[in-house]
């Protein structure tokens, strides 16, 4: 049986990938705006990526039995600073979700939850390679960020996701 505090926290996380879904979606309207289709289509991806994490949560929960409680979930940024910088504050998020999926993995040892470990695995690698994917797209933009052909290049890249 799921623990009481483990339920809060996964429920904390559920909440927490759909504002992430709402802030990746925001950043694709902000892409799509500024004329950056590549960007817009790979942010809108990364939305649906993170429902699909924010479900797979869900889905958990109630195989154990838990009861989901979902919350209000505040608006997400609507501006940028820029093409460039809105990867890495891409990236800066991804590490928020990381630390937060290593304490659930934390306190899932602490209450030996086996069950929630083995599901914790799962995003503890998934995390893993979305950090590396932020950072690897981000090289490429410091790269050519001082040549609009660059970020154009990178852009027309990111429209095969």
């Amino acid at each position: 049986m799921i623990s009481q505090r483990l339920q809060d926290a996964i429920n904390d996380q559920i909440n927490f990938e759909l504002l992430s879904s709402y802030l990746y979606l925001s950043m694709s309207a902000y892409m799509e705006a500024n004329d950056f289709p590549g960007a817009a289509n790979f942010m809108k991806k990364q939305a649906a990526e993170e429902v699909e994490h924010a479900m797979k949560f869900f889905d958990f929960m109630n195989e154990v039995g838990a009861r989901v409680v979902l919350k209000t979930i505040p608006g997400p940024e609507i501006e940028f600073a820029g093409y460039v910088e809105a990867f890495k504050e891409s990236l800066a998020h991804e590490k928020i979700v990381t630390a937060r999926i290593n304490n659930l993995y934390d306190i899932a040892v602490e209450e030996k939850d086996h069950a929630a470990l083995s599901t914790l695995t799962w995003f503890i690698d998934e995390q893993t390679e979305e950090e590396d994917s932020f950072n690897a797209i981000i090289a490429k933009l410091e790269k050519g960020k001082s040549s609009p052909i660059g970020i154009l290049m990178v852009d027309s890249k990111l429209a095969e996701r």
